[in-house]
């Protein structure tokens, strides 16, 4: 099955979560991880009609992106991977979308780029659900603090929140709880679920999901010179 065919059956899976879920047609958001995956690879799926698409790395999304928005109109990018301060430059002209604000120091680094460069870029914090000491995120007890921070003192807009659940774990506790922490923060833009579980992350009020291998398969090893 190719590309066009794996989109159009993530698509009619949406769209049949959303209806079980009882939630408006329309409003969950496909995010397609492209991440490893080359400009040939991808621009299958934007001939499909796939215009939002999810990058790991920023180095890797700068050797694919440029020349594959000057092919096709109304691309946004959505960077889903963890960011590095001294990348938040490159970031910030290259994304639409960062769903990996988890610190003060890139909070901050986000903020200057965005007034140097006099673009926004709309931002989702991200949240350690699992409180695993290997994995990017704010811890759940000091969310708040965090998006109080970002949202008071360095005036950004937090569009949302996202969430990587532990792997081992049953998704639908950590997307209720990305869920209440959105809630008592007026977020209303929920980034959770992939290839694997998406349709329990619908459920749960995901407005954006990030599927990858339902669309291209599986990854290949990322490129050691990116």
């Amino acid at each position: 099955m190719g590309i066009s065919s794996k989109l159009a059956e993530v698509r009619k899976a949406i769209a049949e979560c959303e209806k079980e879920a009882e939630r408006a047609p329309g409003s969950v958001t496909l995010i397609a991880v492209s991440k490893t995956f080359d400009a040939d690879v991808i621009r299958k799926a934007l001939v499909a009609g796939q215009r939002i698409f999810g990058e790991n790395k920023v180095q890797e999304a700068k050797g694919k992106w440029p020349e594959l928005r000057d092919e096709f109109d109304g691309v946004e990018l959505h960077l889903i991977g963890p960011l590095q301060s001294n990348k938040a430059k490159d970031a910030v002209a290259l994304f639409d979308v960062i769903h990996s604000v988890d610190r003060k120091k890139i909070a901050r680094a986000i903020r200057v780029e965005m007034e140097k460069q006099s673009r926004q870029v709309d931002l989702f914090v991200q949240i350690n659900t699992g409180s695993e000491p290997q994995k990017a995120g704010v811890v759940p007890e000091e969310a708040d603090d965090f998006i109080g921070f970002c949202k008071v003192e360095l005036g950004l807009n937090i569009r949302g929140l996202m969430c990587i659940p532990p792997t081992d774990a049953n998704p639908k506790a950590h997307f209720k709880l990305l869920r209440k922490i959105a809630k008592r923060n007026d977020i209303k833009e929920l980034s959770m679920g992939m290839s694997s579980d998406y349709s329990e992350a619908i459920k749960q009020g995901a407005t954006f999901v990030r599927v990858g291998s339902a669309i291209f398969g599986h990854r290949k090893k990322p490129v050691s010179s990116l």
